[in-house]
């Protein structure tokens, strides 16, 4: 089993996508990236924006060679849009890529008009239909039911996991999850993982008895697996960072994020957006004028906030 970790937010972009191959397969879950579009009350820095132009190469070129695609849920950080803005993968771009391997979409769970357009524009880009595949198996994957997406079943919708089994490894992608909730916390250790790739906990919009909840959480999957990759809403912030150092420490690296995982430089742009902006001004017309075709981020690519 070979793990690549495609784009997350300690590699500089939101999103949880990556590809497991596997013997016939080539397993890309999740192919969505994009830039938290107001952070602090900034549009993304270039130095992010040169970070998703990255991640989405990456992406299609991850798709160009997937015999199967995998949507845990349809938000557009982890799919391709029809109206992507700027910094998100469109399907416009991924449309190629998307007609010739089998995709596995998760079915609706009492999300809004909005977020089922996503799913109706993917099958109608596909010409064929997406049958849910929660709760089903095929080959060496194995699908989740319905689970929340952190807490909210109502706002937020639900998500899939991803269970991928490979000569005694066993590789769960459990996306949104934001160890906010029991239940898909029990279906991973049922599953017994030997490697885990989640969403932590958003940190930044907790109370700190939910904080202490999600990672009490987070300790008793530690336990019982050997690699625990937290990732995306965890790290957006430097009070999550700092929780994610504190894990990795107690848990002697069982608990790591992935840009540790892939051997990368930490890349935490999103909690480092305000540290950019004074490291590296922008012209105040740079954003116009990138999504008009009229600016790159060609200067800003050797520029790197302080901190890793």
């Amino acid at each position: 089993m070979h793990i690549e970790i495609l784009g997350t937010e300690s590699l500089g972009v939101r999103g949880l996508s990556c590809v497991v191959r596997v013997k016939d397969r080539c397993v890309v879950i999740d192919p969505g990236a994009a830039l938290g579009y107001r952070r602090f009350g900034l549009l993304p820095h270039p130095v992010q924006v040169a970070a998703g132009e990255d991640a989405r190469r990456s992406i299609l070129a991850a798709l160009g060679r997937a015999t199967d695609v995998v949507v845990s849920h349809l938000h557009g950080d982890h799919m391709p849009l029809a109206d992507a803005n700027p910094y998100q993968l469109s399907l416009a771009q991924a449309g190629g890529a998307l007609r010739k391997p089998r995709l596995w979409v998760k079915g609706l769970g009492g999300e809004t008009p909005h977020i089922a357009a996503r799913r109706d524009a993917l099958c109608d880009l596909v010409d064929r239909e997406l049958p849910p595949c929660q709760g089903q198996s095929h080959g060496p994957m194995r699908f989740s039911g319905l689970m929340p997406h952190g807490v909210d079943r109502v706002r937020m919708g639900t998500v899939m996991m991803t269970r991928i089994e490979d000569d005694g490894e066993v590789f769960v992608h459990a996306s949104d999850i934001q160890f906010l909730d029991d239940e898909p916390v029990s279906q991973l250790l049922d599953w017994a993982p030997t490697v885990v790739l989640a969403s932590g906990p958003p940190v930044y919009r907790l109370a700190p008895r939910d904080v202490d909840a999600a990672l009490a959480r987070v300790r008793t999957l530690a336990e019982a697996v050997p690699c625990c990759i937290l990732d995306h809403h965890l790290p957006r912030s430097r009070d999550g960072v700092d929780l994610l150092d504190m894990l990795q420490d107690e848990t002697g690296g069982r608990v790591r994020c992935a840009a540790d995982f892939m051997g990368l430089p930490r890349r935490f742009l999103e909690a480092d957006r305000q540290d950019l902006y004074a490291r590296y001004p922008v012209e105040p017309d740079w954003h116009e004028r990138y999504a008009l075709g009229q600016a790159t981020t060609e200067v800003y690519r050797n520029c790197e906030p302080g901190r890793g």
